[in-house]
């Protein structure tokens, strides 16, 4: 199954260096069975690109806490990370979710199909999101608009084998 891990510049950094990644919580998102009866139409990648948004707003409540005054990851750049992965053992979660799977463990470096990843751009409105993520769940306009101007930024696409080079990069 295709999943997508929310993740973190600093959780990139630790898949480079380790060769797997074990999700926050075992928590990933995916193309389930729930969230397809949850549209009355769309076609396959619309839908998988539904799963990536759910996970890169997933990345968001990560960043939230990676950017805080003490947080280890504060001095990586504010952006997005999601992982798209391919994996076997997981589990529906629709208690939690439509798109959430439960992974069983670490998703190695090799079943990793892409990394989608804000560009520098992004990163004003990233930092902006990730401090109201919590409020425009509970309903704040101007927290879902901060929300909605971050989801604006198209995470950038890269293959498995250029993490060292965005890395670098970085």
């Amino acid at each position: 199954m295709r999943i997508y891990v929310p993740a973190t510049i600093g959780m990139l950094r630790h898949l480079l260096d380790a060769g797997e990644l074990s999700p926050v919580g075992g928590t990933a998102f995916a193309l389930t069975p729930t969230l397809r009866e949850s549209y009355t139409s769309g076609s396959t990648e619309e839908l998988e690109y539904a799963a990536l948004t759910d996970a890169a707003r997933a990345s968001l409540r990560l960043l939230s806490v990676d950017h805080e005054p003490d947080a280890a990851d504060a001095k990586e750049p504010p952006r997005r990370a999601v992982l798209s992965a391919d994996v076997d053992d997981v589990t529906l979660r629709p208690d939690l979710d439509d798109a959430v799977v439960r992974v069983a463990g670490p998703v190695p470096l090799a079943a990793v199909a892409a990394i989608h990843v804000d560009t520098p751009e992004a990163e004003a409105a990233v930092l902006a999101a990730a401090a109201v993520i919590d409020d425009a769940d509970l309903g704040d306009e101007d927290a879902e608009l901060a929300l909605g101007d971050v989801e604006d930024h198209e995470l950038a696409w890269y293959a498995a084998q250029e993490l060292p080079f965005l890395l670098e990069l970085m």
